[in-house]
């Protein structure tokens, strides 16, 4: 008798382009209740894992939680408005604080992520699920900090004063969606310090499916599933985008803010574009676009054998100005 592979099911950052992700999550729970013969079938009911930076970490939570998918894309569309919620009539020196009110977009988080008696549900809550892993960036350190909900974790100990599976669900969302100029910092309190934590976009993670596939193998995070093609899936989802082309008429200027509206978006792009080819190179990658033309899909064994590869692994992404754009997206 076969054993069931460990899922893993991972959602890149990309703001309102959630919506896209939630188009292919929407395709993969459709699969699952078809094979199972269940219409009521969560994702939490299949996947042990749910990964996410910034609107990617709001699905995340929420697929992890047990909410289906169609009630996920609801909450986007009808309660947008709530969590984007921009600052008070135009001043001049309104230009120099965040676009939208963390207080918004805070609420959201509160009201949907409490426990039964209506306390804030926290990191370990038994409501979650599923795993549960968010990418943030702590700005105060300078360093990426995903933090998930394993309990074997080393700094998930329930006897330390500053033990993650105390955090509060809301504010660790709240922390990976702080994209600079948007969203002020969000200030966590961990034991008797504090620390500023950022967007988690702003971390070589913006797709987080690697990185959640070495948190659940690699020995020194204490999850230790096992590896190879039969005993790991590895789902990836993009929030869609285009390429980042900076204009011959600009590349020729130096106009600073120029440069950064095309600087930032290339850089983010391009690592997670870095993080997919890592995966393809580690695990047997049965689906994803093409990397670039020299690369190709990578859909064969590249380093690694057949025998050793370390995952099964796709990737659902699609280019908005692609040829691509339009076409059926089967998972």
């Amino acid at each position: 008798m076969s054993t069931e592979p460990k899922r893993i099911l991972s959602f890149d950052g990309g703001g309102i382009r959630g919506v896209f992700s939630l188009q292919i999550a929407a395709r993969i729970e459709q699969l699952f209740r078809e094979e199972y013969d269940r219409k009521d079938l969560v994702l939490a009911d299949v996947y042990h894992m749910f990964a996410g930076t910034s609107t990617g970490a709001i699905i995340a939570a929420f697929l992890a939680w047990g909410v289906a998918v169609a009630d996920v894309e609801a909450l986007y569309t009808s309660r947008g408005k709530q969590m984007f919620a921009r600052q008070l009539p135009y001043l001049p020196w309104r230009l120099l604080k965040s676009k939208y009110r963390a207080d918004a977009i805070a609420a959201f988080f509160r009201s949907h992520f409490v426990e039964d008696d209506g306390t804030p549900a926290l990191l370990g809550s038994t409501k979650l699920r599923t795993l549960l892993l968010v990418v943030m960036r702590n700005a105060t350190t300078g360093a990426p900090w995903p933090i998930s909900s394993n309990p074997r974790a080393l700094f998930n100990d329930r006897s330390l004063p500053n033990c993650n599976l105390d955090l509060p669900i809301w504010q660790l969302l709240r922390a990976s969606t702080a994209a600079p100029t948007f969203f002020p910092p969000e200030q966590i309190t961990l034991g008797d310090e504090s620390f500023l934590f950022v967007d988690g976009a702003i971390t070589p993670y913006n797709n987080p499916a690697l990185l959640a596939a070495l948190m659940a193998t690699l020995p020194p995070y204490r999850l230790e599933w096992p590896t190879g093609r039969d005993a790991l899936h590895v789902v990836s989802i993009g929030t869609g985008g285009h390429r980042t082309h900076l204009a011959k008429r600009l590349a020729n200027k130096t106009y600073v803010w120029d440069a950064l509206r095309f600087v930032i978006p290339a850089l983010l792009d391009d690592a997670s574009i870095n993080q997919d080819m890592m995966c393809r190179v580690l695990g047997d990658s049965l689906h994803g676009s093409q990397l670039d033309s020299e690369l190709g899909s990578l859909e064969t064994p590249t380093l690694l054998s057949s025998a050793e590869q370390k995952f099964t692994y796709v990737r659902y992404n699609c280019m908005m100005d692609s040829k691509d754009v339009g076409n059926p997206l089967t998972p």
